[in-house]
């Protein structure tokens, strides 16, 4: 895939075009252009924390680090020699998750976010003169609002007064300096903090068309650098809310729950809205330079990039409804003009002159994607082959290439069967017969897509369909076949119903933590879109609250091997016979369960803005702080860490893997990149940050890292990361770990932490 060139154009071109185009910015260019991207190796590993490094985070002009760390210590790196200045003790009692310089404080001004629930704000003017070992100030301010661990932290470029904080209490807080250092502890008789920005206690939505009623414990927040009204947050349900801060309401204490504000745009992948599943959350979310995208971090699932200002465009908004009849079968094969939303991103490039030279190339593009099909391997270089045409060059080719070139992809997707390929197939199927609604191929593969679904009902109105429209063998087989699995699946369906006892009640019932944890997110795609279970279509009647965290702290993480994870769990336990009117204890928001069929009858849900890009190949299950990011200036490239101690960079138009490096032991959680340089510094569960730049002597797609190059192959490594992504969560904790933790009930409320581990 690397012969045929990057869309940012030939390096030289660009330099040699310097002189006669003035208005164009070449250092915005040249920061992150792909023939750099492919030199990044290892430049430096940066040692100073004796923990877990969380956090990272540059300063405005890119000439001082900062980076949190499990051992609760802030350390501050200077860019151009790469040596640690200033290791501060923070005094947090729990793990420090985020940090920030304070913009327009010359620097002077840091903050720190941890799992203590505090906020603190350091002044780093009172360590002049002094050495990185003594390093002990007391925090100009110290937040104890929160009462839950605070998972991100924002600042607004040209502000130096405030720091917003989102906890996974629900909130996320605006603290402003000028008008108090210090609050009463969270639950404090005298709790009078009005900082509360956001409440999202009763934000979290179970599904699209469900109301919000529980906790939205919140993950990651960011605030947008062009228009710094607009407000990001996300976490652990799979919608990313967009806020406009001057419509909200004025800020609130925490003495009394308040009803979710309404935000400017939902975000999420249309299959993923109306999964149900606990388990999938947002681990970080985060503008593009020029605040016209967003980009979405699942944990269990992919990076997704959404465009901001797209509210009211038909191609990339849906409602619940659009969500059903994106695999519906219409009545009418002809003469039926579809308007379901679907993704069909337009290319951003300017219209080539030469279209027959575009044109060709995209037919060998093409080309090269059958002889992947035909073959029966490569099927990632045959989608990224696809990709290539249909984001790349998607205005410049015909109908019949573009229903060609979907049809293919749909077919690599289904035979290659990664996470939620499935579902990238019905969206090109659909794209398909939009083109073409007689087209046999598009009817036949959306039939295949549907059944590996587990959705056989409209899999068998596809087939026959495909059977009609060209009566073959093929065609035929498919038909009794989708006919074959619907009979098995009513009859396993009759089966258990039959074998149900009576005697066995919900509330009689002994659970243990493998029960009720995180019912497994099934070991392919058929069983998470197949028929959910009783506990998962009641309404929130009995609830698990749980928060798992992976590390390696400290001293304790040299001792053992690289892939054992030490992380605690924290467990809470609520029955819904609680009384939900009131919105205490037991974090559901509404009436009691008697009006809850009430509440689906009214509750009018928002339409959400749809992906535009997906990016696979990396896993992010293990730690819930691991970030994606836009690299460089104008942020053509998306990067993300993975929990096999891989980093990956993409192209961002394209969804194209430019570059995997090896860049931790373990887990890669943090990538940041300079400012202004090419230049990233990354974090995990090592102790240190690793500073990447393009300084190896030619071009891959692995690294040539200094320290230990990358060797091993690019798709065996993606493989295995998706073979995790599918794992069912009891396979990550696993389940004799938890048959020892038999249980009959929890009190209202209450935590049990313990350690565990896993290999």
């Amino acid at each position: 895939m690397e012969s045929f060139g990057y869309h940012d154009s030939n390096i030289y071109d660009l330099l040699e075009n310097r002189h006669y185009n003035v208005r164009q910015d070449v250092s915005h260019n040249f920061q992150m252009h792909s023939s750099l991207i492919r030199r990044l190796s290892l430049e430096k590993v940066m040692e100073g924390h004796q923990g877990c490094v969380n956090a990272v985070a540059w300063n405005s002009n890119g000439s001082l680090l900062i980076s949190g760390s499990d051992d609760t210590r802030l350390n501050i790196w200077s860019y151009n020699s790469r040596t640690l200045l200033h290791s501060i003790e923070t005094g947090h009692s729990a793990n420090i998750f985020c940090t920030k310089f304070v913009p327009e404080t010359s620097d002077e001004l840091v903050v720190s976010g941890a799992g203590d629930a505090e906020v603190r704000l350091f002044n780093l003017s009172r360590l002049s003169g002094r050495g990185p070992d003594d390093s002990v100030i007391p925090p100009s301010a110290l937040y104890q609002c929160h009462s839950r661990r605070v998972k991100k932290l924002a600042v607004e470029a040209g502000n130096p007064n405030m720091v917003w904080s989102a906890s996974e209490d629900g909130t996320l807080r605006q603290h402003d300096f000028r008008e108090g250092t210090s609050c009463p502890p969270a639950g404090s008789s005298h709790q009078e903090c009005r900082n509360v920005l956001l409440d999202l206690r009763c934000g979290a939505k179970k599904s699209l068309s469900d109301p919000p009623k529980q906790v939205l414990a919140l993950k990651s927040c960011d605030i947008s650098s062009t228009r710094p009204h607009l407000l990001l947050v996300g976490g652990s349900d799979s919608f990313a809310r967009l806020y406009d801060r001057r419509m909200l309401p004025p800020l609130s204490s925490c003495r009394k729950r308040m009803s979710p504000p309404p935000c400017v745009n939902y975000f999420c992948p249309m299959h993923l809205s109306d999964r149900g599943r606990q388990s999938l959350h947002l681990t970080h979310v985060t503008f593009s330079p020029n605040g016209e995208e967003v980009l979405l971090s699942y944990s269990g699932e992919h990076v997704y990039l959404m465009d901001v200002n797209n509210a009211g465009r038909s191609a990339m908004q849906y409602t619940p409804g659009d969500v059903s009849k994106l695999m519906s079968f219409p009545p009418i094969l002809n003469g039926v003009e579809l308007q379901l939303p679907v993704c069909n991103v337009p290319s951003r490039l300017p219209r080539k002159s030469n279209v027959a030279a575009t044109r060709d190339k995209c037919r060998k593009l093409i080309q090269i994607a059958e002889k992947c099909l035909d073959e029966a391997t490569n099927y990632f270089y045959g989608i990224e082959a696809c990709s290539e045409v249909l984001d790349g060059y998607v205005r410049d080719i015909e109908p019949t290439l573009k229903h060609e070139c979907l049809c293919l992809r749909a077919a690599l997707l289904l035979q290659r069967k990664w996470k939620n390929d499935a579902h990238m197939a019905i969206r090109d199927c659909y794209n398909a017969r939009r083109i073409d609604n007689s087209s046999f191929r598009a009817h036949d593969y959306m039939s295949e897509a549907l059944s590996q679904l587990g959705k056989h009902k409209d899999a068998l109105d596809f087939a026959i369909a495909a059977h009609l429209l060209a009566p073959n063998s093929k065609a035929a087989e498919r038909v009794e076949n989708v006919r074959k699995d619907l009979a098995a699946v009513e009859a396993e369906k009759n089966k258990a119903n039959d074998a149900l006892p009576r005697s066995e009640s919900r509330g009689g019932r002994v659970l243990s933590l493998s029960d009720i944890l995180y019912r497994s997110e099934a070991n392919s795609d058929a069983s998470q879109d197949g028929p959910r279970s009783e506990r998962e279509d009641s309404d929130y009647d009995e609830e698990l609250e749980l928060d798992f965290e992976t590390s390696i702290s400290g001293d304790e993480g040299r001792d053992v091997e690289p892939n054992i994870l030490h992380g605690s769990l924290n467990v809470r336990f609520r029955r819904g016979d609680s009384g939900r009117e009131s919105v205490g204890a037991n974090g559901i928001c509404g009436s009691p369960s008697s009006s809850s069929q009430n509440e689906r009858t009214t509750y009018q849900p928002e339409a959400v803005i749809d992906m535009k890009q997906r990016y696979v190949g990396h896993c992010n299950v293990g730690t819930d702080i691991k970030q994606a990011s836009f690299l460089g200036q104008k942020g053509e490239y998306v990067a993300s860490g993975s929990d096999d101690g891989r980093w990956f960079i993409w192209e961002k138009q394209t969804g194209r893997l430019i570059k995997m490096l090896l860049g931790d032991d373990a887990v890669v959680n943090c990538v940041q990149c300079h400012p202004f340089d090419s230049v990233v510094a990354t974090s995990g569960i090592d102790n240190t940050i690793k500073i990447w730049t393009p300084c190896a002597p030619v071009p891959s797609i692995v690294a040539g890292g200094a320290e230990r190059p990358e060797t091993a192959d690019v798709l065996v490594a993606m493989e295995n990361n998706q073979r995790k992504l599918c794992r069912s969560r009891e396979a990550i904790l696993p389940f004799e770990l938890f048959e020892r933790f038999r249980m009959n009930e929890f009190s209202e409320g209450t935590f049990h932490p313990f350690e565990c581990t896993q290999s």
